[in-house]
Parts: structure tokens; C-alpha cells; sequence
């Protein structure tokens, strides 16, 4: 890409240690790309320039200090817009959230990155509370994809997939509740992760799925989300789902091998469900045979009743996502964008039974799993069944109908990472799926990044961002 400003965290980090290029610097690269791109592709509703500089200047007195936090230190990241920020407004892209919602305070995943050095260039657009497509008539960014802004973006975290396909960022946090963080990822171009449920405390950010919401990092690269994630993971009391499980150096995993790795490779349902686009078949299986090139182990195996945990998690969604809007869809029913509050509103035609069916399913469905994974260590998958549609070709009735490869690792909380696998002949992203078990996003950044050596598919640049930056 010919510009100045690094394309990804690792050679940023680089950068800034070796006296190249300091934070003030990058930041204000970036702030420039922000300013000339926004209005097209709708990253950001909020733009934090003034703390944004703010923060990377304490970074650069830091290094000059001889103070070293970590390679997060003065990288410019992105935050979605469902995440409170003690220095910009929550608003979940929506009228209903009330403005006072996480005033004056850190999400603990923000404050730590914050800790690390890291600068929070801005808000980033999401669909409305996290669920459903933009309604423009809201006022609110629409997000587009930077490859052909007639196309969607994919959500909910589509502002900062948007950002870090973009250059408007070299990161950023995204949230995934049915594949939120991977949508994007594999829409846009580049890398996300769905970390295992409770890997990273959610307090302060706004739910949609109670058991099924987890934060993740989004970036160009496996390296770069390992990083962020090393910041990111970790036990916090103030959230009642988290977990007190020890974090890994993630980034020490990225070995480049895969001598040892046993890869599954789940035929029915992920590569023969009706849809799904044959330009995406091909190239998840030619990222396959480049793992198995770089030294795994290569089998075809089956994920029983795949298709049935898509509607669990469905119904679990929607029961759960209804229960935290109840009250507001009752009184503030047109103040909600026109598919978000039909989305949401699905949750009444669900009853107690239906909820309580799908969980005794997702019970039952993690123990299927699990027996799978006792020959695995990962499986691979397409993300999603075809490239980035047509912005007006989106809606709420192909989403509940369309094949959900990336919902069923919700319901089983497992670790799933979206990593580009190629283009189509569209000259639009394809996108592969890494699952692994509990606990083990180091072997699933480990497979990602392995491929990641092998190939450049991540580092590609759209053309728009491009001519930004000329």
C-alpha cells in the first residue's frame, strides 16, 4: 500500500520503538484517513481527536521516559459503539438508549487497553443495539463496505471492521452474540476473533444475548489480535460471567508450525448447505491444503444437529435480547430503527417452553461438540455462505432463513476466529472459520497465523483506502 503509516499493530509497535514514527504522528495519519473517508463508509459515529492526540502524546513521553507498556502502547484502536468510554457518549446507534448510559466510565476491556498504552481514536458504528440493519432515517453513520460501498459492511461490528480494512485504525473491539465480530471480519477482509464465552469481562457494555455475548479483537492480522487479546482477557468481578481461568502469552503461540495440530474439516451442513457460494467452497479448501502444507493433520469429519443449534441460538437470542428491550419496544416502539425493532419484537412470539427447549438442546449439543473435538484440535468452516451482498439485497427475513455457520459456536461458547481466505470474482472477501475448544484461542491464533505466513489475503487494501492515503 503505498503510504507511510504501517498497515497492521506488529510493524506500528516496530515503528514506534525504532524512532521512525511516533504515536502523535501515526494518530494524526490516521485522524486524516478518518476526516477523508468517514462520510463514504460510515466507521465511526464518534471521532475522539482531542483525546485521542491527548493519549498518544502520554505515549510518546512514555517511550521517551523509557517506559515500555506492552506493543499496544500508542497504537490507535477502534471501540464499538456498544461499549462505554469515560471520555465519548454510548449510544448503541439507537434513539432509546438513555444519553446518561455509561457516562463518565471504562468498560474494564477499554480500561485496559487504555493501561497498555493504546489510543481510542473514536466510536464505532454497530447495528442498532447489535441487531438489525441500519435505518438511515435514524440519523446514525451507515456503515458500507470499503471494497464496494454498495455492499454490506456485515454487523453488528461493522464500523470497526470497517476501520481496520480502511486504515482508519489498526484495531479496535468488536462484540459477536451469532458471529458479529466474524460477519465483519469476513465481509471487510481481515481478522476477528470470537473468544471463548467469558474469556473477556462484558460489564459496561450494552447486552444483546446474555450467554452468548463476548468481546473480541478485530485486526489485520492473528498477531495482532493475540496482542490485543494478552490486554484484553481476564477475570473482572463486576461481571458474573467471567472467567477465572489464567491468560496465555497468546503471541507465543504463533510458532508458524502446525506439526502435531489435527484439523477438521465438518462437510455437512458447513460445505453443502444450500447457498452457499461455490467461490467460498473453493477457497476454504485451498486454505485447508495450506495447512496441511505448513504440517497439520488433515480429516473430514461431521458436527452433528449443526443445523438445529443455528435456531437454538437463534431462539436463545431473541428470548434473551427481547428481555433486556421489553419495557422500551412497549412504550418507544417507532423510536427503534424499523428492522432493529422487528428483530427485537421476534422475542414475544417465543414462549417460556421454546427458550427453555433450546437450552436443554444447547446441553446437549455442547456434549456432541466436545465428543467431535476429542479427534481435533480446530475445525474449519466458510464464515459465511458468500461474499458481501448488496447493501438493499440485506434483510431480517434472509438473515433468520440464510445457513449460520458461525451462530452454533456461540451456543457452545467456544473460541472461532474469521480469517481471509481470498476473493471472489467480485473482487470482494472470502473468509475462513477456525474453531476451537474452551480455552484454546492460542491454537486457533496459532492456525490463523500459520496460514497468515503462507499468504497475503489480510494485508490486502481496498481501493478507496488506497487513494485515501496517495
Amino acid at each position: 500500500m503505498p503510504q507511510e503509516l504501517p498497515l497492521t499493530i506488529r510493524d506500528a509497535a516496530a515503528a514506534l520503538r525504532s524512532g521512525t514514527l511516533n504515536s502523535v504522528e501515526l494518530t494524526t495519519g490516521i485522524l486524516k484517513r478518518v476526516s477523508a473517508l468517514n462520510e463514504a463508509v460510515g466507521a465511526y459515529v464518534t471521532v475522539m481527536e482531542e483525546s485521542a492526540l491527548e493519549a498518544a502524546t502520554a505515549a510518546d513521553q512514555a517511550f521517551t521516559g523509557g517506559v515500555d507498556a506492552g506493543p499496544l502502547q500508542g497504537i490507535p484502536l477502534a471501540v464499538k459503539d456498544i461499549i462505554a468510554t469515560k471520555d465519548a457518549p454510548t449510544t448503541a446507534n439507537s434513539r432509546v438508549l438513555d444519553p446518561e448510559w455509561g457516562k463518565g466510565v471504562d468498560a474494564p476491556v477499554v480500561a485496559r487497553l487504555r493501561d497498555a498504552g493504546a489510543v481510542v481514536v473514536g466510536k464505532s458504528t454497530t447495528s442498532e443495539f447489535a441487531l438489525g440493519l441500519p435505518d438511515p432515517e435514524k440519523g446514525f453513520p451507515v456503515p458500507r463496505n470499503p471494497w464496494n460501498t454498495a455492499h454490506t459492511a456485515g454487523g453488528s461490528s461493522s464500523g470497526t471492521g470497517i476501520a481496520v480494512a480502511a486504515g482508519l485504525a489498526l484495531g479496535g473491539l468488536g462484540t459477536d452474540t451469532g458471529g458479529s465480530v466474524r460477519f465483519p471480519a469476513a465481509m471487510n477482509g481481515h481478522t476477528g476473533l470470537k473468544v471463548t464465552f467469558g474469556r473477556v469481562p462484558k460489564n459496561d457494555v450494552v447486552p444483546l444475548g446474555y450467554t452468548l455475548d463476548s468481546i473480541g479483537p478485530m485486526a489485520r492480522s492473528a498477531h495482532d489480535c493475540a496482542v490485543m487479546l494478552e490486554v484484553m482477557a481476564g477475570y473482572d468481578p463486576g461481571d458474573s460471567y467471567a472467567a477465572g481461568v489464567e491468560v496465555p502469552p497468546y503471541s507465543a503461540a504463533l510458532t508458524g508450525t502446525l506439526e502435531g495440530v489435527r484439523v477438521g474439516v465438518p462437510i455437512p451442513y458447513f460445505f453443502d448447505a444450500e447457498g452457499l457460494d461455490d467461490e467460498v467452497r473453493d477457497a476454504v479448501f485451498a486454505a485447508v491444503e495450506v495447512l496441511r502444507g505448513a504440517g497439520a493433520s488433515v480429516a473430514e469429519t461431521v458436527v452433528p444437529y449443526a443445523r438445529q443449534a443455528k435456531e437454538a441460538n437463534s431462539i436463545t437470542m431473541a428470548g434473551e435480547s427481547y428481555a433486556y428491550h421489553r419495557d422500551n419496544l412497549v412504550h418507544r416502539w417507532t423510536h427503534y430503527g424499523r428492522f432493529t425493532r422487528l428483530s427485537l419484537g421476534r422475542g414475544a412470539l417465543f414462549t417460556a417452553g421454546d427458550y427453555a427447549q433450546a437450552q436443554r438442546f444447547r446441553s446437549f449439543f455442547r456434549r456432541a461438540v466436545a465428543e467431535v473435538f476429542s479427534s481435533f484440535d480446530v475445525l474449519v468452516t466458510p464464515t459465511w455462505a458468500k461474499p458481501a451482498p448488496r447493501s438493499e439485497e440485506m434483510s431480517a427475513e434472509a438473515m433468520v432463513t440464510a445457513p449460520s455457520f458461525t451462530g452454533p459456536w456461540n451456543l457452545t461458547g467456544l473460541p472461532a476466529a474469521a480469517v481471509p481466505c481470498g476473493f471472489s470474482s467480485s473482487i470482494l472477501p472470502i473468509s475462513m472459520q477456525i474453531v476451537g475448544k474452551p480455552f484454546t484461542e492460542a491454537t486457533v491464533l496459532r492456525v490463523a497465523d500459520a496460514y497468515q505466513r503462507q499468504t497475503d489475503w489480510h494485508l490486502r487494501v481496498p481501493p478507496l483506502a488506497v487513494q485515501a492515503a496517495a
